[in-house]
This record gives C-alpha cells, structure tokens and sequence, in this order.
C-alpha cells in the first residue's frame, strides 16, 4: 500500500528528528504562550479586489474560515466566487487586498500552501490516453500520503471502471474521478468549486454527502471543506457557515443555526384574495350591478378548420394515353 511505505517513511524520519533535537537541548522547549484559545482560521480574505479592466469581479470581499468547518460559498453565476478561489490559489493576483491560506501567503509560499490542500475545479480535464487506474496513481505521486482504502471505497460506489481510458469517460465520471482524486491524499483543506456541475440531479445529494462524508469522517476537527456553489438547497444540512456574495461583495455572512432560527421565526404570511377596489359614487363603474360586472362573457369561439385530405386518383380508373 502507498500509505503504509510512505507513512512509515516519514514517521522514522521525523522520530530520529526528534530524538536528535532532545539529544542536543540542555533544557525543556520554551513554551509558547497562546494569545487566543480559537484557532487560526484556515482562510482569511480581507478587503480583496480583483478588476478585469473597467470591471470589480471582487470588490473589498471579507470572510473567515475556520479549521474543521464545512463552509459554503454562496452567489449567482458572475457574482465572482471562481473569481476568489483563484486568487486564493495564486492562479490570478489580486488587484488589492489580502488573501491568506493557513497564515501563509498564497503567491510567497505557494508549495507549503497547495501540498496541505486539494482543488476541483467546475471544468475537470485529464490526459486523455491514461486510464482510471493511471490517473489516480499519477495524481498519488505528488503527495506525501495517499488512502488506498478510500480510494477503492469510492471507485465501487461510484462504479468506475479502473481500466477505462479518460477520454472515455462522461462529464459526471470525470468529476467523480477528480474527487476522488482530491479525498484520497487527506489534505487539511478541501476547495470545491460548483462540484455538482454535470452530474444527475437525481443523485446530486446523496452524492455530495457521501464525498463530505467520506472526507471530514477522517478528522473531523481538522479537516475544511469550502465549496462554492449557486444551488443552496443541495447542501442543506451540511454547511455549518456560509457566506452569500453578489457583484463580488459578501452580503450576509451567517451560522447555519442562526439561519434555521430566523427562518423558523419568520412570520408566516397568509395569501388572502385581493378585494374588488371601491369607486367614487356615481361613476360608471359603481353603477353597474354586481352580478352583471361578475358574470363571464362567453365569446363564440372560431371554428377550427382542417385541412382536407388530398384526393388519390385511383390509377386503375384513370385512362391509358
């Protein structure tokens, strides 16, 4: 198994580490004092704005997520979401304002951030010559830990077939694939953006849970999942903080139980059928009695016309010439 080789690797190297690092100190480690008791947030965005010319895709966006947290990235279609994971990433530079991943700066220190997580995108390609079976083990050779036991959970559960090339695959296989190969390595972070895109409605829930499901089971207070979608109701009961952005501005920013509550408090409105208008005395309208102005006009209705069927010649019947 790969987890096994290169976990026993990096365990007896960082134990022959640490034994060497209390060999050579004459005292106990200094202890750090903790400023806070809460956790330094996996991502912090402040103030960001990124321009496309004349244009704010992302105009002054703030949001928090904190590690161990399934936090959901809410908005319409332009409204800047792919906008602000990719500046997240480093695969566009912000135009002004601050984006940080696990403390570090994203463009700075680009390795340390992208091996601690795992990214799929709404558009999934991969080379089309290579199998299942070599897309995972070539995606396994970039990182430090792999799950095998996951990795074969979810290829029977989402029946993908190892041996079949890439180039074969539908566009709801080639997501499925690409999850996969983001759940298997472990990372502390977990980006989704539109991960349902392309698949069967029928079984987009049952499978958004069984990816979260299968990914925060592992450690649940360590592991973060942000996903960005434009359909709220698909991850209903599984976001425990969300934020809602429209023309690249965070509009609300709430806990899932704060939501619950308000929109269980919320007066519930009866729909009442809309009374006649009253009119001055003497008009026409007012005149008029009652049941003349309520009683229906039945219009004659226009006969339909058919077209007539064309007359065959009987050919029998016809003179020779």
């Amino acid at each position: 198994m790969r987890t096994t080789c290169r976990s026993a690797g990096r365990n007896s190297f960082n134990s022959r580490r640490t034994d060497s690092t209390r060999s050579s100190s004459s005292g106990p480690a200094p202890r750090r004092h903790r400023t806070h008791d809460r956790p330094d947030p996996v991502i912090t965005i402040r103030d960001l704005v990124r321009r496309y010319g004349h244009t704010d895709a992302v105009d002054g966006l703030n949001l928090r997520v904190q590690p161990g947290r399934c936090y959901g990235f809410f908005g319409r279609n332009g409204a800047g979401k792919t906008t602000t994971i990719k500046c997240l990433l480093n695969l566009l530079r912000p135009t002004r304002g601050e984006a940080r991943v696990f403390g570090l700066d994203p463009a700075r220190d680009e390795v340390a951030v992208k091996s601690r997580l795992s990214y799929v995108p709404d558009t999934v390609a991969f080379y089309p010559w290579m199998t299942v079976r070599q897309t995972l083990d070539y995606c396994a050779s970039f990182r430090t830990r792999w799950n095998d036991d996951t990795e074969r959970a979810l290829l029977s559960q989402f029946r993908l077939d190892a041996g079949r090339k890439a180039s074969h695959l539908s566009k709801g296989q080639r997501t499925q694939l690409a999850l996969i190969a983001a759940i298997c390595p472990e990372p502390d972070l977990l980006v989704l953006d539109e991960p349902t895109s392309g698949l069967d409605p029928i079984v987009r829930r049952e499978f958004i849970q069984t990816v979260i499901g299968a990914y925060q089971d592992g450690d649940p207070g360590r592991r973060t999942v942000y996903v960005s979608t434009d359909l709220i109701s698909e991850f209903e009961g599984l976001i425990d903080e969300f934020t809602i952005i429209d023309r690249g501005k965070d509009v609300l920013t709430l806990d899932a139980d704060t939501a619950r509550e308000r929109l269980s408090a919320a007066p519930c409105r009866k729909r009442s059928r809309a009374r006649p208008r009253a009119h001055p005395a003497g008009s026409d309208r007012c005149a008029t009695p009652r049941s003349a102005r309520s009683a229906r006009v039945s219009r004659p209705r226009s006969p339909v016309h058919l077209p007539r069927r064309p007359r065959v010649r009987d050919r029998r019947s016809s003179p020779r010439s």
